[in-house]
């Protein structure tokens, strides 16, 4: 426990740094030549600093266009991996991830239906769109637990069933509404892209995620009474039902802001939660600030590799996530296998 405990104190520092090295990095990709001192004095600039230096021109491109978009990918891998953090305790499950309970798929739905049908594009447009998926599955899924006895079990396979039927949906909207180019468009968005990002974006995801890390850490005595079973936190005095559903609202608005703004972007939540647990331990008061900040540093340099690897065009930062996140995924399984842990 020492021993986790000093690695925690080492590595919340060692993890800020990382993360504003790595934004600063990842305002220096792109055709423009403009290094990581440009970014770093434009951010100081902008912040009350000393002038950078640069014409309008190139430090228009770093604080508008760069520095949001990576800004962004830190908040979403910090968002994700929290709510990985949140449902793998709630649900006692290791595999339990944001798109488990079918949010994913259902603000996926919401944002094509807006997209290539039309319907309520100028009342809320695609991030609105994507919202409102996202609470009908939701919604839908809580409908659907309660129905069959509301155990955690029977909300897991609600989700898959909610994920199933979104994903059948989002086809049906693409296959009949369509065309080749508005295909190709949702199918990237579909699978996590950063390439509009705005700092409204940024405002709009970053309070949300903020509160959900305010919830989670005043929550974070009761997330670990969690991880021994509903029995047990009701023994210590815990309002199970109460709790959870707070906790539950909390992960999917999360996940549905996030979703809206960058598409379906998987296995931060899934593998984060586990790495972070395996350098400062399951004590959720340290737990939920490092996995949050581990996330973000992953998804930055996701975010980054996106635009690299197959330049000039993008990767889609989902698919990017998925080849880092399963290799990942596989070593930290093996690592619980040889600790003896189930």
């Amino acid at each position: 426990m020492r021993i986790r405990s000093r690695s925690a104190a080492v590595l919340a520092p060692a993890a800020v740094a990382a993360l504003v090295l790595s934004i600063a990095v990842g305002t220096t990709i792109g055709p423009s030549d403009l290094g990581t001192r440009d970014a770093l004095a434009v951010m100081l600039a902008r912040l009350g600093g000393p002038d950078s230096g640069l014409s309008a021109l190139r430090e228009g491109i770093i604080w508008d266009l760069r520095l949001p978009r990576a800004v962004l990918a830190a908040i979403c891998g910090a968002g994700l991996a929290l709510c990985g953090v949140v449902l793998q305790s709630l649900l006692r499950n290791p595999l339990a991830d944001p798109f488990v309970l079918g949010v994913s798929s259902g603000a996926s739905t919401g944002a094509v239906l807006v997209v290539l049908t039309g319907v309520g594009a100028g009342a809320v447009g695609l991030a609105g769109g994507a919202f409102i998926g996202a609470v009908v599955a939701f919604g839908l899924v809580l409908l659907l637990a309660h129905l069959t006895g509301g155990s955690t079990d029977r909300m897991i396979l609600a989700g898959v069933a909610a994920t199933q039927l979104f994903a059948a949906l989002t086809s049906f909207i693409v296959y009949t509404a369509a065309d080749a180019e508005q295909t190709r468009g949702v199918l990237f968005w579909l699978l996590g892209s950063l390439s509009t990002a705005s700092w409204t974006d940024v405002a709009v995801c970053g309070s949300v995620v903020a509160v959900g890390v305010a919830v989670c850490l005043a929550a974070a005595g009761t997330l670990d009474a969690f991880t021994f079973g509903q029995d047990a936190a009701a023994s210590l005095g815990v309002p199970v039902a109460r709790v959870r559903l707070v906790l539950l609202l909390v992960t999917a608005l999360m996940t549905a802001v996030i979703v809206s703004t960058s598409g379906a972007i998987g296995f931060v939540g899934l593998v984060l939660p586990h790495a972070a647990r395996a350098v400062v331990g399951s004590r959720h008061r340290v737990l939920v600030p490092t996995a949050a900040l581990l996330g973000a540093v992953f998804l930055v340099w996701v975010e980054i590799g996106s635009r690299v690897v197959i330049a000039p065009q993008e990767l889609p930062i989902g698919v990017g996530t998925a080849l880092v996140g399963v290799p990942a995924f596989v070593l930290l399984l093996l690592r619980r296998r040889q600790q003896g842990v189930s």
